[in-house]
């Protein structure tokens, strides 16, 4: 019998020979040279670990509270569209392996099933992402679906007045395939995510006739009067941004540069996680997103100050090799490979992540 793949790098070879090349591109991507999607991974080894000795780590315990919530294991699929690109399944099977696993699922305002089928498979924490789109009414709408769906928080993604230039994707011609649509938005607001030429995208096209780029902090107000749920700041990555979020009644904040496809060189995530962590007051959570791919990258970032992790890519990965079976695949990997670092770092709980686990790398 073949050996199931031992580390994500192994799902995500299988998912690349899987994948038709502009779909995978489309996932892979960053902006420009992609300098900062490949800064995001490169950060992670910049750091050595301090492990203690004559520990009791029988039992490692990586759960957390976030938001009301316990998360059996600290980390979230984040926010992505399309699901449906890589498995007939979509965000269903997703939803469903990150119930199983514990995990926190951010389903994407792009997403290819409805909110309400989504909600129907998940078992465990389910947020709503938001772009700011120019028709307000249309953002309303979708809160107000969301709270009656039973998500349990709005997750805003504030690093995008317009797309980052996406090579990749305009080499390609990209566009998302006509079988493959944003159920949740009305088709003729989604139109041009379906027309590319050469040299354009189609996601691209699409972001600049709906996102909103007037969005100020002043903004975040009429949001607020529209929901109870909490509301969380995706694409934070400065000590300034953090100390405005929570100044504007903010809930929580991730530490992103949307996986290193906005602003090429853009810091790293993990390295603005710090100066992030340090701004907010204690009670407000800060989550990482980019560059994870294995669990002694998430006892790293929850060393770091951070309450949870989020992975994007590895997702897909495991979705396209296997459907929900595949997504479990990836996050029993984390957990395993975050209890086994827990064990031999001698931190038996989360709680037990702060920074003196942790040393700069020797040069």
């Amino acid at each position: 019998m073949p050996v199931a793949p031992l580390t994500l790098a192994g799902i995500e070879r299988a998912a690349r020979e899987q994948l038709p090349p502009e779909i995978w591109d489309f996932i892979e991507g960053g902006s420009g040279t992609e300098r900062t999607a490949a800064a995001n991974r490169e950060m992670f080894g910049r750091h050595a670990f301090r492990p203690r000795t004559l520990v009791d780590v029988s039992v490692c315990t990586p759960a957390v509270d976030l938001l009301g919530t316990t998360l059996q294991l600290p980390v979230g699929i984040a926010p992505m569209a399309y699901h449906r690109l890589v498995h007939p399944d979509g965000e269903t099977a997703t939803a469903r392996a990150a119930g199983k696993a514990g995990a926190l699922l951010v389903a994407g305002i792009f997403a290819s099933r409805t909110l309400e089928e989504i909600a129907a498979a998940a078992t465990g924490p389910l947020w709503l992402q938001l772009y700011w789109l120019r028709r307000r009414d249309v953002l309303a709408a979708l809160v107000e679906r969301a709270e009656a769906a039973g998500f349990a928080a709005l997750l805003l993604t504030v690093d995008a007045p317009r797309i980052g230039r996406r090579l990749r994707d305009l080499r390609n011609g990209f566009a998302v395939p006509p079988e493959i649509r944003a159920v949740n938005l009305d088709p003729d607001l989604m139109a041009a995510s379906h027309r590319a030429g050469r040299g354009s995208s189609g996601i691209a096209e699409h972001a600049r006739e709906q996102f909103d780029p007037t969005l100020t902090w002043a903004d975040l107000g009429w949001l607020r009067e529209r929901t109870r749920l909490p509301i969380v700041l995706k694409g934070v990555l400065t000590a300034e941004d953090a100390r405005l979020a929570a100044e504007h009644g903010v809930d929580a904040v991730v530490v992103s540069n949307h996986g290193g496809r906005q602003l090429d060189g853009a810091l790293p995530a993990l390295a603005a996680l710090p100066e992030v962590v340090d701004a907010l007051p204690p009670h407000l959570p800060a989550l990482l997103d980019g560059g994870v791919r294995g669990g002694a990258d998430i006892a790293l970032a929850l060393a770091l100050g951070a309450r949870a992790v989020l992975v994007g890519r590895p997702a897909f990965w495991g979705l396209a090799t296997g459907g929900e079976a595949g997504v479990s695949r990836v996050l029993d990997l984390l957990r395993d490979e975050l209890e086994h670092t827990m064990a031999l770092l001698g931190r038996p709980t989360a709680a037990h992540l702060d920074r003196t686990a942790l040393a700069p790398w020797p040069l």
